[in-house]
């Protein structure tokens, strides 16, 4: 019999008008969930805790966005969450609130680097894919440290869910963005002492 270590479901943030544009976004204050952003936030925080009424701890990313969706979790829970750090987007730099046809017009030189060498290439002031990957990877295995044989929620960004879908599956990074994590989407990782097991990902209840 495999003994698991930990159950994760991931919940990314409902909508905001970055996200229904297509735009990067760091900033951890803004922007806020939209209408359509808290409908979504209510609809997977329900199908959730119907799916898996049991929890044992939930967090969330410092982002606002990912703060107002997990409050719609908390509430159906009825359990307070934590604030920690380490889980927030990824740093976009100076491409941040573009769209990549903005980047194209203003920075064709950077997006052209980016695209030869996904991996390890993002403008100044931004995280490249390897950074991410070892930034998440860093804080989820201290998550599962923390929560050995518990069944916990993480409210997050989409690149993060991305990030430790490729680490856990061994995915290769170059194909990170061909992971759909939609918003207002749960996935869920059961970890286990040698492997972890992809239960259900990007799913957003109709």
């Amino acid at each position: 019999m495999f003994k698991r270590k930990c159950k994760i479901t991931f919940i990314r943030h409902g909508s905001t008008i970055y996200s229904d544009e297509n735009r990067m976004s760091d900033n951890i204050n803004y922007p806020p969930l939209n209408e359509l952003g808290k409908i979504e936030a209510a609809k997977i925080a329900q199908w959730v805790q119907k799916r898996s009424p049991k929890v044992d701890k939930i967090y969330t990313s410092s982002d606002l966005r990912a703060i107002q969706t997990c409050q719609f979790v908390a509430d159906e829970y009825q359990k307070d969450f934590e604030i920690i750090d380490g889980i927030h987007s990824r740093r976009t730099g100076h491409w941040n609130g573009l769209t990549f046809n903005q980047v194209e017009q203003l920075y064709p030189e950077e997006l052209a680097k980016y695209h030869q060498n996904r991996d390890s290439y993002w403008p100044e002031g931004g995280e490249t894919t390897i950074q991410l990957r070892e930034r998440v990877r860093q804080k989820i295995s201290k998550l599962i440290s923390e929560n050995i044989g518990k069944r916990i929620i993480i409210v997050t960004n989409g690149d993060v869910i991305q990030s430790e879908i490729c680490t856990a599956l061994d995915i290769p990074l170059e194909n990170l963005g061909r992971i759909y994590i939609p918003c207002g989407s749960a996935s869920q990782l059961s970890y286990f002492t040698d492997w972890t097991s992809l239960v259900y990902s990007g799913h957003v209840p109709y």
